[in-house]
């Protein structure tokens, strides 16, 4: 899996464009009324991971990257919230105890690049949750990955950054690689800093999610079409699914 590195302390900057009150507001209406106890698996810098903790829920912050973690433990610390942040691979989930939920919110199960990556984050999710807990988790959907971003380069240019992002999409693995180059203006330095970053995504099929969702025990699924409750269309951008554990 992909860890951010240099990139972390840009994140924020560049997807600022992407309104993360609607998102976690969509997955709250999802997770029903606090207090729960919550594991926010991939939450990068916690931009959702602490909109959950100000709505009254018990949360616990897990990404692979510790600059990730740390841009999100400074946030909550200015915020006077009381948020742990673990550094762990989602595929090894393992909480000193169970929780009610499981959340993974913009493409952390995109980055498990492969079949046996996906089972293993399902399972360990299973395990991590109480009796009747549930796991919420989107993606990008195949379409959206191979059609949209494969295949294409997109850039954008800002007063103290920009970026250059090239995309390579195998139709054989479902796998997109994503090539980033940054140029970052050096803290109080008219210097600017170029560095690179390889991303690899999967386009997991509604198919292959339900299957290790099954596979790792629990007793129903669903997908909806991102921030909504419909079925997901075959040009769906991006699934949601939610996933139950019997009791």
């Amino acid at each position: 899996m992909q860890s951010y590195g240099k990139f972390a302390a840009l994140y924020d900057r560049l997807m600022r464009d992407v309104d993360r009150d609607a998102w976690a507001e969509y997955i709250i209406s999802l997770l029903g009324s606090p207090p729960r106890m919550v594991a926010d698996c991939a939450c990068g810098t916690g931009e959702i991971t602490l909109r959950l903790a100000r709505a009254g829920y018990c949360v616990t912050g897990v990404d692979l990257s510790e600059e990730m973690l740390a841009v999100a433990a400074e946030k909550a610390r200015k915020m006077r919230l009381k948020v742990p942040f673990i550094c762990q691979d989602m595929r090894r989930l393992a909480l000193h105890r169970q929780v009610d939920a499981v959340v993974s919110a913009c493409d952390g199960v995109n980055y498990l690049a492969s079949r046996r990556a996906l089972s293993e984050f399902a399972a360990a999710a299973y395990a991590a949750l109480k009796p009747g807990g549930v796991l919420l988790f989107d993606v990008s959907s195949r379409y959206k990955l191979s059609t949209i971003l494969g295949n294409n380069t997109f850039a954008l240019d800002e007063t103290d950054s920009a970026y250059i992002w090239q995309n390579a999409y195998d139709p054989e693995t479902k796998l997109i690689r994503m090539e980033l180059t940054f140029f970052a203006r050096i803290v109080n330095e008219t210097k600017y800093e170029r560095f690179t970053e390889t991303h690899l995504q999967r386009a997991h099929s509604e198919r292959e999610i339900r299957a290790a969702l099954a596979d790792a025990g629990f007793e129903r699924a669903e997908a909806y079409e991102a921030f909504t409750r419909n079925p997901p269309r075959d040009e769906s951008e991006r699934l949601q699914f939610m996933a139950w554990k019997g009791i």
